[in-house]
């Protein structure tokens, strides 16, 4: 039975050793998925409703705990921490509403009724990253489950207690056995199988965008249908003409949020030139004002990197050329920190401009008027998220519609709510979860004649 150690972040200390399932196990679990999917796609949809909201409250009665486990495994601040728990609760909560309105259609036709039905899957594999493993884990299995599917879940190696935990309440909420089931194991072995195992109707995979490649290849054998959230280089634009003091205070949370290990991450502040002075100077105190500590702590607003090689990673970022702006701070001792970094690169091909940094650094560039942001915001291979800065309404609506994301807040840094689609255009992704169509991803519309 191979093992991996479970280390905390913050501490450098190992909290647990877990044992890792292997081929033959994970080729069990699905079978036994596959068989509880007759039952399952049987019960009365009203019955899978109430288990899905009993489901949802085990979570909120173990909110805390759930909290506390993410804190030591993933190094997430508390606050957060409790959000993503909380979020795990309100998805089912969502989730829960959708067997009962999983509506098809009456369709007008010669000779007969036309009628169309949205049929379960079977068994949906779900592969979850280390950087938000509660949420993103819900967003997949949460419709899923309302669907009528099965769900067979692999947490990401460096952070699977939350997600092991999540599927002893599944049990302890009533669901049966099969239905959903958790299998900690490497992605080679368990992820893998997910793609080559024909039982396994579809793969929900959260991740890099060059292993979201290479799923999808080895998904395209089979036709098994794919959701992929890749990765993301996602622009914060600020006009001239916005509230600078409110752009630079919430800027550094756009991207230093989760210590920039976020697809989401706002990692490009492009400014007008016009301003752009001004607002390094507003951002300066902004940055140096991040809390950086003890993630168990309620004033912390930033916690640790997930690992040691991650955090090398980042750093090799930052060459002896790099014009580093300014820096936050970040604690002594052990744990794997990197301090906020505001960076301004020379040339549009810097890398620190176009590839994937999941740390916390953001680049600072100028543009000079709409066309310009549009220009350098699409200049990427990404289209995940990103914010528009501008008191400007017609502004605000036209550069949304400019730039290729998925998802983009205008005044602000939020990208994600439970009931609004989310996910990326280009590299960043392909299909759309959360909101109110996302059982739909989990389904194939059958439609039926009935002549008379």
């Amino acid at each position: 039975m191979t093992t991996t150690q479970v280390v905390n972040p913050a501490t450098e200390q190992v909290v647990t050793t877990l044992e890792l399932v292997g081929a033959d196990e994970t080729d069990a679990a699905i079978e036994r998925a596959q068989r509880a999917a007759v039952g399952w796609r049987e019960i009365a949809p009203g019955d899978r409703a109430r288990l899905l909201r009993r489901f949802a409250e085990a979570v909120d009665a173990n909110l805390e705990q759930l909290a506390q486990l993410e804190v030591v495994n993933a190094g997430h601040t508390i606050g957060n921490a409790r959000w993503e728990a909380g979020n795990v609760r309100d998805v089912l909560h969502f989730a829960a509403g959708i067997p009962e309105r999983l509506l098809g259609n009456q369709i007008p036709v010669a000779g007969g009724v036309d009628i169309t039905f949205h049929e379960p899957l079977g068994v949906v594999g779900v592969i979850v990253p280390w950087n938000f493993p509660m949420p993103i884990a819900a967003w997949g299995f949460g419709p899923a489950l309302a669907a009528g599917n099965t769900v067979v879940l692999k947490p990401a190696e460096l952070t699977p207690l939350t997600a092991v935990r999540l599927g002893e309440l599944a049990l302890q909420a009533g669901l049966p056995e099969g239905v959903f089931q958790v299998l900690p194991g490497k992605g080679s072995v368990v992820g893998q199988r997910f793609v080559t195992h024909p039982a396994v109707r579809k793969v929900v995979f959260t991740g890099s965008t060059e292993v979201g490649k290479e799923i999808m290849a080895g998904c395209a054998r089979q036709v098994k249908r794919v959701t992929l959230e890749l990765g993301g280089k996602s622009a914060n634009i600020v006009f001239a003409d916005a509230d600078l003091e409110r752009a630079a205070a919430t800027a550094p949370y756009g991207v230093f949020d989760n210590a920039g290990q976020d697809c989401c991450a706002r990692s490009r502040i492009l400014v007008q030139r016009s301003v752009f002075d001004r607002f390094l100077e507003l951002l300066e105190p902004a940055v140096r004002g991040v809390r950086v500590g003890d993630p168990a702590d309620e004033a912390t607003e930033m916690g640790p990197l997930i690992s040691a090689s991650h955090r090398a990673r980042v750093a090799s970022f930052i060459e002896p050329s790099t014009k580093v702006a300014f820096t936050g701070s970040q604690p002594d001792g052990p744990g794997f920190w990197y301090p906020p970094t505001v960076v301004l690169p020379d040339a549009p091909s810097d890398r620190l401009l176009t590839e994937e940094v999941f740390g916390p650094v953001v680049a600072v560039v100028a543009f000079e008027d709409e066309a310009d942001a549009i220009r350098i915001a699409n200049g990427t291979e990404y289209g995940l998220s990103g914010s528009i800065w501008t008191n400007d309404v017609g502004r605000a609506l036209r550069v949304s519609r400019g730039v290729e994301a998925g998802n983009l807040s205008v005044n602000s840094h939020s990208s994600v709510r439970y009931w609004t689609p989310f996910g990326g255009f280009k590299q960043s992704g392909l299909g759309r979860e959360l909101g109110p169509d996302a059982a739909l991803a989990f389904t194939e519309t059958k439609n039926v004649f009935i002549a008379t």
